[in-house]
């Protein structure tokens, strides 16, 4: 039979070993508990995704554009006549001063005969009336004229010379309308079009007159675009745009920007904008359509941010998107969009480059809201805990 002590010690030994099978089932339910508000408080706080605003560093700019030559002329005829001889044609490649045409002029060839023999008669009456002047001058030394007599003869000598220059000056006219008898190039080219032919009759100065010729000299282009309003102050010198032309399907060529109106066009509200073309090659045509696209810099005094369009927030105080800070606590922020993409949109003021906008934020979300952010290529930290610096 076991002594009173040794049952007293068993006795202690199982109430000790009951507190602590008690104080770890109490320690395990309230850690449960912790862990179960823990999950709890978690799954209260939302997950969202994030995404960093890339900074604008060019906008494009496609717009459709003409192309002109650097210089061209339409070449009329100055005499009137009949075409003898037609020297060129469309496609050809003439030089400054090559002869294109000769005129037939027959008239304007009798009155330059008619004009010389006119000058030679009134050449001989001023011979004639100069020594009536020098006699009559001797004469009225002596006393055997009157003076008034000798002042009509002086006059009539001022007068024969007036008409010698009068006459001297149509021969001249004439003689220059000869010359125009032989059309010629005003400066290297191609004749791009040809409005006569061989016996065709000209009418020199006739408002329905067509021109003889078109010569294009097209070494050079000229681009023509118009910039609409909102681009306007992007145009600056040294832009330069890549275009393609649809005869040369995906090759590209250069423009350089070389100048512009300066002003907006009122019933178009766009600017038009000059570039040049180098086109030594000759692959351009002056005349044809180009697609152009401009890579403008981005205007303003802040830098410009583009995000998804995904991201906007629309409410009755305007456009805003949802940041988080480092805690993870949302703030909701207006913006201002300075251009719209489609899928992205740039964002002029309001967003700094460096903060994280929420991606599809829900139409509750408020200022001050907790949320979990899911930064790309990283998981989701727990809700309160700062999140690694990105």
């Amino acid at each position: 039979m076991a002594s009173p002590r040794r049952v007293g010690l068993f006795l202690l030994v199982g109430l000790a070993g009951l507190g602590g099978v008690l104080w770890l089932t109490f320690a395990s339910r309230t850690e449960a508990q912790a862990r179960l508000r823990e999950v709890t408080t978690a799954a209260a706080v939302p997950s969202v995704n994030v995404v960093q605003p890339s900074e604008v560093r060019s906008r494009p700019l496609s717009l459709p554009g003409r192309l002109a030559a650097r210089a061209e002329a339409p070449v009329y005829a100055r005499t009137s006549g009949f075409v003898a001889r037609r020297l060129v044609d469309i496609g050809d490649m003439v030089t400054a001063g090559q002869l294109l045409a000769v005129i037939d002029a027959p008239e304007v060839e009798q009155q330059l005969a008619a004009a010389n023999a006119a000058l030679t008669t009134v050449r001989a009456q001023r011979d004639l009336s100069a020594r009536s002047a020098q006699r009559w001058n001797e004469l009225v030394a002596r006393n055997v004229v009157s003076q008034q007599a000798t002042d009509e003869r002086r006059g009539d000598l001022a007068a024969r010379n007036a008409q010698i220059t009068q006459a001297e000056a149509e021969v001249n006219r004439l003689r220059a309308l000869t010359g125009f008898t032989q059309v010629v190039a005003p400066f290297d080219g191609t004749v791009t079009s040809r409005g006569t032919d061989v016996g065709a009759l000209i009418a020199a100065g006739a408002t329905t007159s067509v021109a003889l010729f078109t010569i294009t000299d097209s070494t050079k282009l000229r681009l023509y675009i118009r910039v609409p309003q909102a681009y306007a102050a992007a145009i600056r010198p040294g832009v330069t745009a890549q275009f393609t032309v649809p005869e040369h399907g995906d090759q590209t060529f250069t423009a350089e920007l070389t100048r512009t109106a300066d002003a907006v066009d009122v019933p178009s509200g766009t600017m038009l904008v000059q570039l040049t073309v180098d086109n030594e090659a000759g692959l351009l045509k002056p005349g044809g359509y180009a697609q152009v696209r401009l890579e403008l810099p981005p205007t303003g005094s802040t830098t410009q941010v583009r995000i998804p369009a995904s991201a906007l927030i629309f409410r009755s105080d305007g456009t805003s998107v949802a940041v988080v800070d480092d805690q993870g606590k949302v703030s909701v922020k207006p913006i201002r969009i300075g251009r719209d993409h489609g899928a992205m949109l740039d964002v002029s003021s309001g967003l700094d480059r460096a903060e994280w906008v929420i991606n599809s934020p829900s139409d509750s979300i408020r200022s001050g809201d907790l949320v979990r952010p899911n930064r790309p290529n990283q998981n989701p930290p727990p809700a309160g805990v700062a999140p690694p610096p990105g």
